[in-house]
């Protein structure tokens, strides 16, 4: 997948890259240690903040940030020569520019899986003995083997275009427009991106545009001043301004009002942007992202998107394919996604009855990726064995052949709010009631799964 690392003759061995964690949460500490060892590092102690000092020499430092009190923390350590990335559940883009103006190279919100964070890790453990330059760029036979690239898992032909198409297009300063649907893996696209492109030491920020509210999208993109609105206590800036020098992700742009989608073209266009209630005109260095499950032509003949703003932004499109179109894809995907839950949660699972492969080759997964992850968290967490057997499957995939076929038949076919409520249910049953995890595991905000029970409790669906 990487190409590997090898001691050169005459030159310091190129040894693993030390790291030293910094948290007082256990469960965030296990799921760093189990992604500082993906990415080919090593721990060498973690620690509370209290006990945290700077003196303990190590390569990096992953330090968690509850509050801005914790921010002296990353000061101190890049003071003492050691790369600092800054986590926290606060999801505050204004705490996230703090810490990198304090000399942070990075700053990943909470909840994240192993997986996600050593995506992250590895360009910043690459770097470490390499010179500062672009990474080497891809190729087939050295990145790409049978299956794998990047973050993604998957040979065949429709995702090989894929990794292609990232492959030529990361290198460009010109944006790039991610369709797919939803749970296909358009997030992991643009990281993918970012990681292969000359701006991979810089900040890559991801914004869920559906998954903030309206009214409060334009400062999360461009910051806000003090006294702005109700409730902006202090100055704040932006997505935009803490990604200059990287990525910005915009993920399901279309849910973007079209007045906001005005001042973002003006920004697209002059690289300038002004924070809410400011008269002051900013500047920021960004490549942009973006990414919708809709159709966007149609948005555009429907009048919900701008077409300018479309056209500056469709510059390089990617169509990442569903999983139903990937064939032995989803094979390769449950077995990995088997042995992360398995290591994660303790358990003895190590392989799928026959008869379960058999079904997951047949299932149309509606969900995509994002289903077939969950489907095999709940049977880890919920069951126990060496072996997935069919028993443990949910409802949906457990229907045989024929009786799929007669309900289809019959019109018994499941809407997708239906399929969308199911698998959210899912994964909330998964990770025991935690809102919190079952949102980061669905790569969906916590204020989505939120809203959406509202509305089945409101429209009489017991949630």
């Amino acid at each position: 997948m990487a190409h590997s690392q090898t001691a050169g003759t005459g030159a310091a061995p190129l040894s693993r890259a030390t790291v030293l964690l910094v948290d007082d949460d256990p469960a965030s500490l296990r799921v760093a240690t189990v992604a500082v060892a993906t990415a080919n590092g090593e721990v060498v102690a973690a620690l509370a903040p209290a006990a945290a000092g700077a003196g303990r020499r190590a390569d990096f430092a992953v330090i968690d940030i509850p509050d801005p009190r914790a921010l002296a923390l990353v000061e101190r350590f890049v003071a003492a020569g050691v790369t600092v990335i800054a986590t926290s559940g606060a999801g505050s883009v204004g705490l996230a520019v703090e810490a990198m103006r304090r000399g942070a190279v990075d700053f990943v919100l909470k909840p994240f899986t192993p997986d996600t964070f050593a995506r992250r890790l590895r360009p910043r453990f690459a770097e470490r003995p390499v010179p500062r330059d672009a990474p080497a760029p891809f190729t087939p036979e050295t990145d790409a083997p049978d299956a794998t690239f990047g973050g993604f898992v998957g040979g065949s032909g429709a995702m090989r275009a894929v990794y292609d198409q990232i492959a030529r297009i990361a290198p460009s300063k010109a944006p790039v427009f991610v369709t797919g649907e939803s749970g296909a893996g358009k997030e992991l696209c643009a990281e993918a991106l970012h990681a292969r492109s000359p701006r991979a030491r810089g900040p890559f920020v991801a914004l869920n545009c559906g998954a903030i509210p309206r009214e409060l999208m334009e400062s999360e993109i461009f910051g806000h001043v003090r006294g702005a609105f109700t409730g902006a206590a202090e100055d704040r800036a932006g997505a935009a301004e803490a990604a200059s020098g990287g990525t910005l992700f915009l993920d399901e742009i279309g849910e973007m009002e079209l007045a906001l989608q005005a001042k973002l073209l003006r920004f697209l266009q002059t690289g300038e942007f002004r924070r809410v209630g400011d008269t002051r005109a900013r500047r920021a260095d960004i490549r942009i992202v973006c990414a919708t499950h809709r159709d966007p032509f149609a948005e555009v003949a429907a009048g919900r998107f701008r077409q300018d703003l479309f056209y500056r932004l469709h510059v390089l499109p990617i169509r990442l394919p569903p999983l139903r179109e990937r064939g032995e894809d989803v094979i390769l995907l449950a077995e990995a996604f088997l042995a992360r839950f398995a290591a994660e949660e303790g358990r003895a699972f190590t392989r799928f009855a026959p008869e379960v492969l058999e079904r997951f080759r047949a299932y149309g997964w509606p969900g995509n990726v994002r289903e077939l992850q969950n489907v095999i968290r709940r049977s880890v967490v919920l069951d126990d064995g060496e072996a997935v057997t069919l028993d443990m499957l949910p409802p949906e995939l457990t229907r045989t052949r024929g009786a799929a076929t007669s309900a289809a038949a019959e019109a018994d076919v499941e809407p997708f709010h239906v399929q969308e409520r199911r698998i959210i249910e899912s994964a909330i049953a998964a990770f025991g009631g935690n809102l919190a995890r079952a949102a980061a595991a669905l790569e969906i905000s916590p204020s989505t799964i939120y809203r959406k029970r509202e509305r089945w409790i409101a429209d009489g669906v017991a949630a």
